[in-house]
């Protein structure tokens, strides 16, 4: 008889097990579900891999922004096995170079409820019901992830990936629950992003910069 002790079969199927099990007790909470809902309006991604059955959260930053990244994982931590790692690339040479940080949760039910609500067809959409899903620590993830700020402004959140009509709501959910104005404008072919006056940037700045962490401070114009 062949001896499987240590064997990989049996490793697997431990971990298999201890994982089924801990994942049976994990349970969103509302800090963690803004965090995701902010990213995703962002540069957060979901995915329902070949033959899976749920979704998963992933988190990707270039590498200046390690600090962000760790914050987002240690928010996330019980969803995530493995703590976040470097991304390489190769250039053309083909010298590998280091290209980002980042890390990727569980496969999870509660995880496939919110991708069912941001994603059709595996295009990433604004939610019908993001009225009531997107609060202050929530714009807060989504300005460290797309803002930019200049002049006293924070003049675009790149929303590239969304309709006219999706970033009319956005301007509209910020504008109705906020009381904050937001425009928008074209960016040539590449689609569109939202901008605020000087005015409505210091309102914005006074909702969010509780939740902003340190690094990403630049992001409503402290300088580092």
């Amino acid at each position: 008889m062949n001896n499987i002790v240590g064997s990989r079969m049996k490793t697997s199927k431990f971990w298999t097990l201890r994982w089924s099990a801990i994942k049976k007790n994990l349970v969103l909470t509302q800090k963690q579900k803004s965090l995701i809902i902010g990213s995703l309006l962002g540069d957060g991604t979901m995915r329902v891999g070949h033959d899976a059955h749920n979704a998963n959260f992933k988190v990707e930053q270039g590498l200046q922004q390690k600090d962000f990244v760790f914050w987002k994982y240690e928010i996330l931590k019980p969803w995530v096995f493995t703590p976040p790692k470097l991304s390489y690339r190769y250039d053309s040479t083909g010298a590998r170079y280091k290209k980002s940080w980042w890390f990727r949760t569980v496969r999870h039910p509660s995880l496939t409820s919110i991708y069912n609500q941001f994603y059709a067809d595996k295009v990433k959409i604004v939610p019908k019901k993001i009225d009531s899903q997107l609060n202050e620590l929530g714009i807060a993830c989504w300005i460290m992830d797309d803002g930019s700020y200049s002049k006293s402004k924070i003049i675009d959140i790149s929303t590239y990936s969304f309709t006219l009509e999706e970033v009319k709501k956005l301007l509209n959910v910020v504008s109705n629950k906020f009381s904050i104005q937001g425009k928008y404008y074209r960016d040539r072919d590449k689609g569109f992003r939202i901008y605020f006056s000087k005015n409505e940037t210091k309102k914005l700045i006074n909702l969010i910069e509780p939740h902003i962490i340190d690094s990403m401070k630049y992001k409503i114009g402290h300088s580092s």
